[in-house]
């Protein structure tokens, strides 16, 4: 193929003038792929479907940890339903949907997709990237499964957010307001047909350098999330 360079480009006055021009033409393709398979920067959310029939009870009811998924993605309303049932806005004020300790909103939701990590900005609300690559295996740690759910949800606690109060009371506020939103995520998972799971194993060291975070951002458990795996026809 390389010989036949200079039947395409006879006017090139060296052997290796071609071959640039010939690497050129066959590189681009791969380089167009490359940009359009990159991860967006921003990814928009829709409004939350306020009308999906979903009684509490029901929900309760049908509460299960599931560790067993299928790979294929959520729809862009599935997931936006998902973090604003989690940790969305549903005042004007800017008040949540899961309580935190002193209002001081602590928890941030990071989504691990198969390509990227995102940042969950409710008041967007969007997922702004944060870290290319996927993470999703040092979320799930040593139970490897977990790591075939379409997105993982970290929850991470950000300490400065409570100010100068005693480091005691920062753990145990942190705790109390990741459960909050855990508990948000199971209802919603359940009441959406969804499969979940809380879960405190992870590569936590590994996730705060992958993810730029801060001394006192601690990530303190995660969600994966999809939809449950269908048993195989028999």
């Amino acid at each position: 193929m390389l010989a036949n360079a200079f039947v395409f480009f006879p006017k090139m006055k060296t052997r290796n003038s071609a071959l640039r021009v010939l690497c050129a033409v066959l590189c681009a393709p791969l380089c167009l792929t490359a940009l359009a398979a990159a991860p967006a920067e921003t990814i928009p959310l829709a409004p939350p479907d306020l009308n999906r029939p979903a009684p509490l009870m029901r929900a309760l009811a049908d509460r299960r940890s599931i560790r067993d998924f299928d790979p294929a993605p959520l729809s862009k309303q599935e997931l936006s339903d998902l973090l604003w049932a989690a940790n969305g806005i549903n005042r004007p004020d800017g008040r949540r949907t899961a309580p935190t300790a002193r209002n001081k909103q602590d928890i941030d939701l990071y989504v691990l997709h198969p390509d990227a990590a995102y940042l969950h900005d409710a008041s967007a609300p969007a997922l702004k990237l944060v870290a290319t690559g996927d993470l999703r295996p040092l979320a799930a740690g040593a139970q490897s499964a977990v790591a075939n759910a379409p997105v993982i949800l970290l929850l991470v606690s950000d300490f400065e957010r409570f100010g100068n109060s005693p480091e005691f009371n920062k753990q145990r506020w942190a705790a109390l307001d990741a459960g909050n939103v855990s508990q948000n995520i199971c209802l919603f998972a359940a009441a959406a047909g969804l499969a979940t799971v809380p879960r405190t194993t992870q590569l936590a060291d590994r996730l705060k350098s992958a993810l730029k975070l801060r001394p006192a951002q601690q990530p303190l458990l995660n969600h994966p999330v999809g939809h449950p795996k269908k048993a195989p026809a028999n």
